[in-house]
């Protein structure tokens, strides 16, 4: 899918009417029964509003890339990603451009799109409570080729990422994250960094950047804190230093939110940034290793559709307001009444 933004309004039209919608998980992941139990509560919830769901199982890393993108292709209204952040963000790179829309069921280890959004954690109450969301236009990032959704991590973090075998993180889960954490930051040392912010050039000793889409980081912690999801920019954290007694301050400063406070903390908003350093810094997206430095990043405005709840725990998250067409608004009534004299019944 290409770069190129479509108007709000077209996200609309398809969420009131008839929903036909294929449902993207990893078989192979944790328990096998049990994901098939959690699949068939969520199927069940929507095909009794009327949707029509298949299941679309991956069998390799990319495959939800490929079937997203084969969903879009056959215009399906909604592709659900099933899993984690990694699988929805396959399934983004998939859709990314169209106006099929992205939902979730937060089945993986931090599920950070979920809580940024408030989805319940358990599937068949994410299931319901998705039937009275509103499908919105959101913005992107892109490092390199490969769209992100939640955020570019560079440096520190992507070193844990890249560390963290499959089988490890099933086994501990988020302890997996703060076992390699700790190993890392023992012998950690800053790297040499150029950074070029809409041309602004910034230099330092870097210990990691976050170039955040959305606010919260790992389901924990609001990194990107003022982030928005439809401003048209990137926000971008650098944390300076160069041992781990500066990491460790730059971690207190941020959990407890005083940036300000910490001269080698620095935050920028931006369209497109370029990172450079020596020696070479990890990059990972959503979560997942994507390679190293020099990579660049820019944001790609209106290049998603995604179910969004009515109100969101972070109330600056999204800045446009919602608009729907008249087309979907009398779809939508025609649903409402449908379902009211239903209910009489």
């Amino acid at each position: 899918m290409g770069d190129n933004a479509h108007s709000a309004g077209h996200c609309y039209l398809a969420l009131y009417t008839s929903m036909r919608a294929t449902i993207i998980f990893n078989p192979g992941a944790g328990q096998a029964g049990a994901l098939e139990h959690e699949l068939r509560a969520a199927a069940d919830v929507w095909a009794a509003r009327g949707w029509q769901i298949d299941l679309s199982p991956t069998s390799k890393p990319g495959d939800g890339t490929i079937l997203a993108c084969q969903a879009a292709e056959r215009r399906f209204d909604v592709v659900i990603a099933a899993g984690g952040d990694g699988t929805i963000n396959e399934v983004v790179n998939g859709l990314a451009g169209s106006k099929t829309a992205l939902a979730t069921l937060p089945l993986g280890t931090m599920n950070v799109w979920a809580r940024e959004l408030g989805l319940p954690l358990h599937p068949r109450a994410a299931a319901e409570a998705l039937l009275n969301w509103e499908v919105r236009t959101i913005d992107l990032g892109k490092a390199d080729d490969r769209y992100f959704l939640l955020m570019a991590g560079i440096g520190f973090d992507a070193a844990i990422t890249a560390g963290i075998q499959p089988a490890f993180k099933r086994r501990l889960g988020a302890l997996a994250y703060v076992v390699r954490g700790i190993e890392i930051a023992l012998r950690i040392r800053g790297s040499r960094t150029k950074l070029i912010l809409d041309g602004k050039v910034v230099i330092g000793r870097v210990l990691m950047v976050v170039v955040g889409n959305s606010q919260l980081y790992g389901g924990l912690v609001k990194i990107t804190k003022r982030a928005s999801i439809d401003d048209g920019l990137l926000d971008v954290c650098v944390i300076k230093g160069d041992s781990f007694g500066s990491a460790l301050r730059h971690v207190v400063a941020i959990l407890r939110q005083r940036y300000s406070h910490d001269p080698d903390i620095e935050y920028y908003r931006a369209r497109s940034i370029r990172v450079a350093a020596r020696p070479a810094l990890p990059v990972q997206v959503d979560g997942d290793s994507l390679g190293h430095t020099p990579m660049s990043f820019h944001v790609v405005p209106g290049a998603l559709c995604a179910f969004m709840p009515h109100q969101l725990p972070a109330a600056d998250l999204l800045q446009q307001p919602a608009i729907m067409l008249p087309q979907a608004a009398r779809s939508f009534h025609r649903v409402l009444g449908h379902a009211a004299r239903h209910d009489k019944s």
